[in-house]
């Protein structure tokens, strides 16, 4: 114990060494993190650490998911759900379908049964790994939110596949029907058992008399309560996690009312789910020579043949089917055409942003040792090495290749969409129209009151300059140029102004306490120019 438990102290602190070496080398972390993993497993006497494919499950999967919901907006999700639910249901399937009959007849000695096992295994792309490499890149809402969407629903409806899959393997019989009828039941209460306890979370927060402290420790318990209560019924317990997160993000104004109860939840989250995401891809790289270990039968020679075959065929799977779903509807209906048209370049991008991870490896790693007869399972190793193999070009070839796309095509937004920077300012505007508005019609006798004097006329020269910013809002990139070099400068006038109150805390003039109420003033205000996408 006490050597596992240096073991992954140790290895988190290479993680955090190796996310900044990402950072600086402007590599999405979940490659290089895999690469060095790989790298880091070919050192001799370096202890493979162990994990289990249901911790994987159980303690990386919820958390990873409900994040992931909490930040995608309902109003875009419901808004692209055509597409959405043609990649994370009808995509997921169909790789499904044509991995099953290719490995069939490619692989000898393999069944129908283990093709949709393998097919039902790498059939999802990974939500953390996408969102990585496309963070900070100019990449139409559109892409993203059905990017964000599919990588939500589809590690469903894999799992789903897998089971039955997994199912007909050990048992030897399958039905069609009734494994059509079993997802939706399976799906659909996995729904309902998410929105049931997300409302039982929203009483809980919204009507409890909660301190920053249990809301923030809530919110990291949701995730798992609903994913358990699902799967104790044999339900999915993926969409009890996603239905709960979206609710609970839609109701969140409700709920989470004071800023220091999301200022907590804010650094509660932040450093959990980065710590997740990092455990977990150095982890599949630390993998390889305990898989290669398993082949057993099959040599390195033909295993990584098929592993190649398969990767290839699913990369081009996805674009037999993104291509012809992004069109099609448009041809058959004159709702759909009403929305801009996709053209190439956006097909193209959900196309090669298909990078498979953790979820493929941990479902891989849960297939069982033995039959039900004692026999071993067939052709296990094969199943987790083609896995492997699939992760690894995926995430690799295409996430590194994917921003060289992105700026080679010169991808821009085909939706009509406001400028952040607009809304930013018209969000505001009425924020200030409404607390002038307020101290007018309550306050308005308060006339010895001179401080509240000087509030309102702060208001009105903050009301006076919004007004003019949207008037100007129509501006070339030069202006938006002059803005962002304006946005920079007061980075830096924060920068000083933190030394300053280093300064103040030396000199022991000002209390600590006061100290650190204006240096969260000053992250506020960072805040409101960097801005944050984090619980």
């Amino acid at each position: 114990m006490h050597h596992t438990f240096l073991l992954i102290l140790g290895l988190l602190f290479a993680v955090f060494i190796l996310v900044m070496l990402a950072q600086r080398f402007r590599i999405a972390y979940p490659i290089f993190l895999v690469l060095s993993g790989l790298g880091i497993s070919f050192i001799p006497g370096v202890s493979t650490l162990q994990v289990e494919p249901e911790v994987i499950f159980m303690i990386f999967l919820p958390p990873l998911l409900y994040e992931a919901a909490w930040y995608t907006s309902w109003n875009d999700f419901w808004k692209w759900k055509r597409p959405i639910a043609l990649l994370a249901f009808g995509l997921v399937f169909f790789t499904s379908l044509v991995i099953a009959y290719v490995s069939d007849s490619m692989i000898p000695g393999f069944t129908l049964a283990l093709g949709f096992l393998l097919g039902g295994i790498v059939s999802p792309p990974d939500a953390v790994a996408a969102a990585t490499v496309l963070k900070g890149m100019r990449v139409p809402k559109r892409i993203l939110t059905i990017l964000e969407g599919e990588s939500l629903v589809n590690d469903a409806s894999s799992l789903i596949v897998f089971r039955f899959a997994l199912a007909a393997v050990l048992t030897g019989a399958f039905s069609f029907q009734e494994a059509a009828g079993q997802f939706f039941i399976m799906a659909g209460m996995g729904v309902v058992v998410g929105l049931a306890g997300a409302h039982v979370f929203y009483v809980v927060h919204r009507f409890l008399p909660t301190t920053p402290a249990i809301d923030a420790a809530l919110t990291v318990m949701t995730p798992y309560i609903l994913f358990l209560a699902a799967e104790h019924f044999h339900f999915s317990g993926v969409m009890a996690v996603v239905s709960g997160g979206l609710f609970m993000s839609y109701r969140a104004h409700e709920v989470f009312q004071t800023g220091s109860t999301r200022l907590n939840m804010l650094g509660v989250w932040t450093t959990m789910i980065f710590v997740m995401n990092a455990f977990v891809f150095v982890i599949i790289g630390l993998k390889l020579p305990e898989i290669i270990a398993g082949l057993g039968e099959y040599s390195i020679g033909e295993a990584i043949k098929y592993a190649l075959l398969i990767s290839l065929i699913t990369i081009v799977i996805r674009f037999l089917w993104v291509y012809p779903t992004a069109f099609v509807p448009r041809w058959l209906s004159a709702r759909v055409r009403k929305d801009p048209s996709p053209g190439w370049k956006g097909p193209l991008v959900i196309g090669w942003a298909g990078m498979r991870g953790v979820v493929s490896l941990a479902t891989a790693l849960s297939i069982p040792l033995m039959m039900e007869d004692g026999t071993p399972f067939p052709h296990r190793n094969l199943i987790i090495f083609i896995t492997f193999v699939v992760i690894l070009i995926t995430l690799v070839v295409q996430g590194l290749t994917l921003p060289l796309i992105i700026k080679l095509i010169k991808l821009e937004e085909i939706d009509d969409m406001i400028r952040e920077e607009e809304q930013q300012v018209g969000i505001q505007l009425r924020l200030d129209t409404i607390a002038l508005d307020f101290v007018h019609e309550k306050y308005a006798d308060e006339t010895d009151l001179e401080i509240l004097d000087l509030y309102k006329e702060e208001l009105k020269n903050k009301i006076t300059n919004a007004r003019m910013q949207l008037d100007s809002m129509e501006c070339n990139e030069t202006e938006w140029a002059e803005l962002r070099r304006y946005q920079h400068v007061l980075l830096e006038i924060y920068s000083l102004q933190r030394k300053e109150l280093f300064k103040l805390r030396r000199e022991k003039y000002y209390s600590d306490e006061e100290i650190r109420k204006a240096e969260l003033q000053l992250d506020l205000n960072e805040l409101k120019i960097t801005g944050s996408k984090h619980l």
